[in-house]
């Protein structure tokens, strides 16, 4: 789309009457609004200041770019304004300003806009360019400007003369005889500003067009309002010797710590280029340190479009999971029935307690993870369309007796359902007139994600519960035979997948013998489910080599969590690594479990974890024994997943 498509005559004010700032302003959107690109003059008017008290737009030179994204905006639009005598804009370089680009994009403005608007941004640096609109006598000739600026865009690029080798030696030696250390590799800089459409652009253009000048090589990422462009890849972040972040958002950080890095606003990197690039030429920057758990110490391209949309509904779902675990286990304090009012043990917090954490939080699990995967995948118009197929996941069996429908598999199954159903979605309606842009997000998207969503889990939810039943059944089965085998198998299956439907289809087996009179089972399931998320956390202290840093911070949380019969506290180490996780978890698992049996240890409570030991059978004994199971697969798990997995990329 060409900038001029944007910028028309009834755009264009000439000679503005404003003397001031705010005025200035005023008079622009008052232009736009008179060419009817507006739906609400006010509205906008607030949006374009809102936007002026997170930075000024007077970005230097004369110019300044007033901007906003606003559902005010009718349709996306620029209005130019002159002002002769110039105006105090409080811009970057304390100068009046005389050049002004307004820029008004709709929300629902597609990438052809933003690529126009983020264009005209990075015209702004030529010079040139700059003196031709300041001296036009005629909107037209304004207009002319533009479209041979862009025609000169457009032309293919001739390559320049090669310079002779010595010269990169020469800057080299007049580097160091200048008391600067020489540049060993690349720069790499990142830009973002809060609307993303144009300081993004212009210090991206600046820094290149004067890096490039200056000889220094750099690729620079822009964070902009159509995505994230010319990203950097984790092999340049690994060898670039400093890193530039000019932004005035939140931008992905994590991916560089450990480096040196120079952070700063992006506006900085359109009137201090130089400045900027001198200290990245000495390396005059501090080492980056990652705080917290900010992308789990990932780089910015994940290993994997799967890993990603996972990690992202499971980071998600753990709050829940860690929250509602916890508080069921603390309801036990009052005893096993505290919850139930039947029963002698009765008390009103512990039954609050309990359904806060198991009634609520843990029921909400599996919707939060399918609707994060869908969000991960198509943004936030998937986000609706996957909360509720993770809710048809749990609620939905269409199997009778089976009230837990099909759980965490069937959780991640709508999770990626949805996304994917949302994307075609998108294509479906990506060539809508422009005046309907705005109904997308808020009708179509949501309608037809949802409702394709729904159909098609509301068919297949069935069909993933009867796989959950029979494995019930299967286990049903196996009651006569071998108890220390039967035990095998269900500490197997309590670790296999973390909490979902297998883990459920052994829960659902001990809670059937235990209703039977048999409390062997139930023991077994317990003290199988305790072991994955202690052995990880046992391998994070007795391996640090093998993790990192953020993954033995998890661990501690992980013992918390094993010992609470948290199961799945071992999900962001699995979903880390999984070929090597998901078999050391088995192993002790499946260990603890037939120890459990073999030691005839029978426990009537069905959860509560470390917190009901006490009520195992046999006495003091007994409940040795049964800790002695569980720290053995707990050991087991460590040592397995010690040998299994490979260093950490970097140990902290």
């Amino acid at each position: 789309m060409n900038i001029t498509s944007l910028l028309t005559k009834d755009t264009v004010l000439l000679d503005l009457a404003a003397a001031s700032k705010e005025a200035a302003l005023a008079e622009l959107v008052g232009k736009l609004d008179e060419a009817g690109r507006l739906s609400d003059r006010e509205a906008f008017m607030n949006d374009i200041l809102a936007r002026e008290q997170q930075s000024t737009t007077g970005i230097g030179d004369g110019i300044a770019i007033p901007h906003a994204k606003s559902s005010a905006v009718r349709e996306p639009a620029i209005a130019f304004g002159r002002s002769a005598e110039g105006i105090d804009y409080a811009s970057l370089d304390g100068q009046p300003a005389h050049l002004f680009f307004m820029i008004a994009a709709s929300e629902g403005a597609n990438n052809d806009h933003l690529e126009a608007l983020s264009r005209l941004a990075t015209f702004l640096m030529d010079g040139k360019f700059r003196e031709r609109v300041l001296n036009a006598a005629s909107a037209d000739e304004v207009l002319a400007a533009v479209n041979d600026k862009e025609r000169e865009l457009e032309e293919p690029e001739v390559p320049a003369e090669p310079e002779p080798a010595e010269s990169a030696s020469s800057q080299a030696d007049e580097q160091a005889g200048q008391g600067a250390a020489p540049l060993l590799g690349k720069v790499l800089a990142v830009t973002a500003c809060p609307t993303g459409i144009a300081h993004t652009y212009m210090a991206a253009e600046k820094l290149n067009e004067r890096a490039k000048e200056r000889g220094i090589p750099i690729k620079v990422e822009t964070n902009g309002s159509s995505g994230v462009k010319n990203r950097l890849t984790p092999e340049e972040i690994a060898e670039a010797d400093v890193i530039i972040v000019a932004a005035d958002t939140k931008v992905e950080m994590a991916r560089f710590d450990g480096k040196p890095v120079i952070q700063t606003k992006v506006g900085k990197a359109i009137h201090e280029t130089d400045a900027l690039l001198d200290r990245a030429v000495t390396k005059d920057a501090p080492i980056y340190h990652a705080e917290g758990k900010a992308d789990k110490g990932e780089s910015a391209e994940p290993k994997s479009g799967f890993y990603k949309h996972l990690m992202n509904g499971v980071s998600n779902m753990l709050p829940f999971v860690v929250g509602g675990g916890i508080l069921i286990a603390l309801s036990f304090f009052w005893g096993i029935n505290s919850s139930d009012p039947a029963s002698s043990e009765y008390n009103a917090f512990a039954a609050m307690l309990n359904t806060i954490g198991g009634g609520k939080a843990f029921f909400l699990m599996v919707p939060v993870l399918a609707g994060f995967i869908a969000s991960s995948i198509a943004e936030r118009p998937g986000f609706a369309p996957g909360m509720v197929g993770g809710l048809i996941a749990v609620t939905v069996s269409g199997v009778e007796g089976a009230d837990g429908g099909s759980g965490f598999l069937g959780g991640i199954i709508a999770g990626f359902l949805a996304g994917y159903v949302t994307l075609f979605v998108k294509k479906m309606f990506v060539k809508l007139p422009d005046a309907l842009e705005g109904l997308k997000p808020v009708l179509f998207y949501p309608l037809f994600g949802i409702a394709i969503t729904g159909i098609v889990m509301m068919l297949i939810n069935p069909q993933l519960t009867k796989l959950y039943t029979g494995l019930s059944a299967f286990l049903e089965g196996l009651g006569g035979t071998n108890q220390v085998l039967v035990g095998l198998i269900i500490g197997a299956m309590m670790a296999v997948d973390m909490g979902g439907p297998v883990n459920k289809a052994a829960y659902t087996f001990g809670i059937a013998m235990l209703d039977a009179g048999n409390f062997n089972f139930i023991a077994a399931v317990m003290a199988a489910g305790m072991v994955p998320p202690l052995g990880m956390a046992l391998a994070t202290t007795l391996f640090k080599k093998r993790f990192s840093k953020p993954e033995r911070e998890a661990g501690k949380t992980a013992y918390v969590l094993g010992a609470c019969f948290i199961t799945e506290g071992v999900i962001p180490f699995a979903a880390a690594d999984p070929a090597r996780v998901i078999p050391a978890s088995v192993g002790g698992a499946a260990v603890t479990g037939a120890l459990t049996m073999l030691f005839d240890i029978s426990l009537r409570a069905p959860h509560g974890g470390v917190f009901v030991m006490g009520l195992v059978d046999g006495g003091l004994m007994k409940v040795l024994l049964y800790a002695l199971a569980i720290i053995a697969g707990a050991v087991v798990t460590a040592f397995l997943a010690g040998m299994l997995k490979k260093p950490a990329v970097k140990a902290a």
